[in-house]
């Protein structure tokens, strides 16, 4: 299936169904009174974050929702009946933000989570709530209401505890591949990773971790050069990065600290938060190079990296336990943390 993440649809609630003004003429009743009844109310949409989608792609072909208008009220007290609502279902992590204002409208980050994005219009009033005293053969109806309408962007931002950064063929998807049962495409050829790849890393009987693997970045990606920021957004809800490099490059002429920085001003062009988020250095490809810790020991000094940092081959496994093992002890850290916080808000 094609991985989408992100679309623009037009959503139009229901209308209300128009209320009547008839009276009842009955055989021995010829002055029965009024008895026009009430328009159904206009059926509403409802978005639901549903976990076993993946992907906007329904959204990306099908781009108008329209839900049915109530029906006109009759004669004989009777009421129209109300449109059918609309159930939309969406990702886990959808963001759903009115198109026109930009403004977020809602963050479906959970299972069965639901929120109404457009009201259906109420039924209007058929003649029989206008019967009084000195008005006993009124012909006053009233119409419906119009069904609320409007232009959403959605935008799907996936759930993982850990994001891979790195240059196209740092070994993000064979690490993934290494320490989860995800299997991404693995090629000798830069962007082999396409759209986002989840992997559910499991340390032991009860402690796991979702990592997600995001196409790569590339010098210019900010300008749009080869994929650009798109896929970053993916990252947004992560609580640690791993910057994956390539310390055996194919290319004598490529320099693992320069492709580094890139990633980190990259990151930096694209969003101070995700900018300012933990981050760890995983050097890879260790496997392939003669005295690696000499190795490791130089790019750390020329980079000037200060943080935590791992050398690993995401191929043969070496080091790939020991960061799996660190990333769950950071991420039960942090939220032992969240949860000491919220318990002091209490």
């Amino acid at each position: 299936m094609k991985f989408i993440d992100e679309a623009t649809i037009k959503v139009y609630a229901g209308d209300g169904g128009n209320g009547v003004a008839t009276f009842r003429r009955e055989k021995y009743e010829p002055m029965g009174g009024p008895n026009g009844g009430d328009g159904g109310k206009g059926g509403s949409i409802f978005m639901i974050a549903d976990r076993n989608i993946n992907t906007l792609v329904d959204y990306r072909y099908t781009r108008l929702f329209r839900a049915k208008r109530g029906e006109n009220g009759r004669g004989s007290d009777q009421y129209g009946a109300g449109g059918d609502d609309m159930l939309l279902r969406v990702p886990v992590g959808t963001v759903v933000s009115d198109k026109a204002t930009g403004q977020m409208l809602v963050d479906l980050a959970e299972h069965g989570q639901q929120v109404m994005v457009a009201k259906g219009g109420n039924g209007g009033l058929g003649n029989i709530h206008f019967k009084s005293s000195i008005n006993r053969s009124p012909r006053q109806c009233t119409k419906g209401e119009l069904g609320e309408e409007f232009e959403l962007y959605l935008e799907l931002k996936v759930l993982a505890d850990v994001g891979l950064l790195g240059m196209p063929n740092a070994g993000k998807s064979t690490f993934i591949r290494s320490v989860s049962a995800a299997k991404p495409k693995v090629a000798d050829y830069p962007f082999t990773t396409l759209h986002p790849n989840l992997g559910v890393v499991r340390v032991d009987t009860n402690r796991s971790f979702v990592i997600a693997d995001v196409p790569g970045l590339i010098e210019g990606a900010a300008e749009g050069a080869g994929l650009g920021h798109q896929f970053l957004r993916h990252l947004a809800r992560t609580h640690l990065l791993l910057h994956l490099v390539d310390l055996a490059p194919f290319d004598d002429a490529v320099d693992p600290v320069r492709e580094a920085r890139a990633i980190v001003e990259e990151l930096k062009k694209y969003d101070d938060e995700l900018y300012n988020k933990p981050r760890w250095l995983v050097l890879n490809k260790v496997d392939m190079l003669e005295n690696s810790q000499e190795h490791v020991a130089e790019f750390v000094k020329k980079l000037g990296w200060e943080g935590r940092c791992f050398a690993i081959s995401a191929l043969t496994g070496i080091g790939c336990r020991e960061l799996t093992y660190a990333i769950m002890e950071h991420i039960e850290a942090n939220r032992h943390e969240d949860t000491a916080s919220d318990a002091s808000l209490v």
